[in-house]
Formats: structure tokens, C-alpha cells, sequence
């Protein structure tokens, strides 16, 4: 048992520790295509960037698209823009468009064609899947936020981490899930509020301000293995719910990357959070386990405590650090 112990919290540390250098993988990019005229079309790339930090993406269209003039480029939050026109003979209904690059990356590509009639086509590239066919049919594909939303809670570990340290301070199931209704409650209202009604903080405090959570959840995990109860311990849906806020408008900054349909904004933000859920649900039952096999050795249980403490909380004040850094010398 305690080789296991010591397995899962090893593992556990690694994904922490080398998380922060993939962490801008995971925000997906947009590529819009807008058909303005007969065979002829506005491309707008936004990829996400970490300072000055660029993946190797580029989208490849069909061999008989050819540019039409030179490409613009513009600065948004934790992104860059390109815009350019191109024309291609015979249109691009029932064409293909391949994302170079994207295999040998960990994030995503949100397609979506604006066709001259009003209908739209959206796909989703993959680095599995990094071409996708561009048909002529009508709205959006909305099913694709809820598995936006999944590798969205699945690549940020940052939120992972504060929820398994909820798992790891609370006790007793009926605690755990209203501790996690309240993480779930929270974070959606902020993300709605940001996505829906523009309200929102800016990106780094947010992102600075999640490290410092997990960082506290970290330290109330170790005190209270070691007898002492703190607020967190003793309620804690209401720090989950306070940190569940900040979370939101976490989640808020990825879902902004690719934007919400104008004419289904609320499906598609219900499906993301719908997706953000079914990847925190998935992760809960996974950490979940071990501890509710050790809840007869209350030893090793302690000991699971303190040590997933400690790790949360080393990878919380790294965390810190480095993003406080970045606000602070924009590196």
C-alpha cells in the first residue's frame, strides 16, 4: 500500500512541476474564415501566445487559394492576431484545411467558416485529427465547447490542483460534494458573467490570485493532518465557493480564445461549462478512489494528506512566483 501511496503522489508532483512549461499549449487558437465574395475569402488567425512565445502553427489551405495582398498582424490578451484575404477558384464548400503543426503540440484549433448566406460551418482540429473538412451545412457545431471544455479542465492543471485539494482536506462524501457544488456554482457564475455580460478582471492578477489559492489549500491540508482546522477545514464550501469565482474568470480567459456563436451563446457557453464539469467529475472519481481505500489506515491517510499538501503547495507557490513575475516584468 505504501509503494502505491508513494507512486500516485510522485506522479503527481511531476505533472505539477512540469506543467508551467505547456501550460500556454492548452488554450486553444480560432481561425475564422469569412466568405466576402464568389470564391473569395477574409482568414482571421488568432493563436495564443505565452510573452513572446509563438507555437509552430500555421493553417494550410487548399493548393488553388492563393493570398491576396500582405497579412496584418495585432496584439490581444495573451494572443496574437493575423488577418489576411484570399481568393480560391471554385470556392471552399466540400474543401479540407490542414493546421500545420498541430500534432507535435497538446492544444486545439476551433474552425469556423462564415459563408455569404449567414450559415456557418465550425469543426475542430486536433493533434490526432489536425485537417478537418469544410462542408456546406448550416450552424455551428456546438457539441465541440463541450469537448473544448473537457481539454480545458483536463490541460489546467492549475484548477485540478485546487480541486485535489479539496478531495485530499475534506471529509466525508456529502462535505465533498457540496464543497464541489460550490466550486461548480461559483465558476459558473463568473463565467457567465464574463462571457456573457463582459464583465471580467484582468488576466494575470486572475491567474496569480488561483496559484495563492492553491497555495492555501495546500498549507490547510497539512494542518489539519496534523490536528488543526482551519477555515477551509471547517467550511469548506465557503472557500470553495470565494476561490470557485476566481476560477471562473480562469475559465473565462480560454473560452475568450475562441469566443461564443452569436446566435447561440448561451448553448454554447452551457455546453463548455457542461464540458468543464464532466473533466472535473472524471479527475474527482479518480483521486477519490485511493483515498477512500486508504480511509481504514489512518496512518497512510495522514501521511497521503501532508505529502499531497506539501506537493500542492510547493506547485502553488511556483506558480505564484512565476506569474507574479510575468505581471510584474511582462516576461
Amino acid at each position: 500500500m505504501n509503494w502505491l501511496l508513494r507512486l500516485l503522489l510522485a506522479l503527481l508532483a511531476l505533472a505539477l512541476v512540469v506543467a508551467p512549461a505547456h501550460a500556454h499549449e492548452v488554450r486553444p487558437a480560432y481561425l475564422e474564415v469569412r466568405e466576402t465574395a464568389p470564391d473569395a475569402y477574409a482568414i482571421s488567425w488568432k493563436q495564443p501566445v505565452n510573452g513572446d512565445t509563438r507555437l509552430a502553427l500555421r493553417p494550410r489551405l487548399p493548393e488553388t487559394c492563393r493570398a491576396e495582398g500582405a497579412s496584418t498582424m495585432e496584439s490581444a490578451p495573451a494572443a496574437v492576431i493575423e488577418r489576411w484575404r484570399v481568393t480560391c477558384p471554385g470556392g471552399l464548400k466540400g474543401q479540407s484545411l490542414r493546421i500545420d503543426g498541430l500534432e507535435r503540440t497538446l492544444t486545439s484549433v476551433y474552425v469556423q467558416v462564415i459563408w455569404r448566406d449567414g450559415k456557418s460551418t465550425s469543426a475542430l482540429a486536433q493533434p490526432s485529427s489536425p485537417e478537418v473538412s469544410l462542408g456546406g451545412g448550416a450552424g455551428p457545431a456546438l457539441a465541440r465547447y463541450v469537448v473544448l471544455g473537457v481539454e480545458h479542465i483536463l490541460g489546467g492543471l492549475d484548477h485540478l490542483a485546487f480541486v485535489a485539494g479539496l478531495v485530499l482536506l475534506v471529509t466525508g462524501v456529502r462535505r465533498l460534494l457540496l464543497s464541489l457544488t460550490a466550486f461548480t456554482v461559483a465558476h459558473s457564475i463568473t463565467l457567465g458573467l464574463s462571457a456573457l455580460g463582459g464583465a471580467g478582471l484582468s488576466s494575470k492578477p486572475v491567474e496569480a490570485c488561483i496559484a495563492l489559492s492553491i497555495v492555501l489549500v495546500g498549507l490547510e491540508t497539512v494542518r489539519f493532518a496534523r490536528g488543526h482546522t482551519g477555515l477551509t477545514a471547517s467550511a469548506p464550501w465557503f472557500a470553495a465557493f470565494g476561490f470557485g469565482l476566481l476560477h471562473g474568470f480562469g475559465f473565462a480567459g480560454a473560452l475568450s480564445e475562441i469566443g461564443l456563436p452569436e446566435n447561440a451563446r448561451v448553448v454554447a457557453l452551457l455546453l463548455f461549462n457542461l464540458g468543464v464539469e464532466i473533466g472535473q467529475v472524471a479527475v474527482v472519481a479518480l483521486l477519490l478512489a485511493p483515498l477512500l481505500w486508504l480511509r481504514t489506515d489512518t496512518v497512510a491517510l495522514r501521511r497521503a494528506r501532508v505529502a499531497g499538501g506539501y506537493v500542492l503547495g510547493g506547485a502553488g507557490a511556483f506558480w505564484l512566483i512565476q506569474r507574479l513575475a510575468a505581471a510584474v516584468f511582462a516576461i
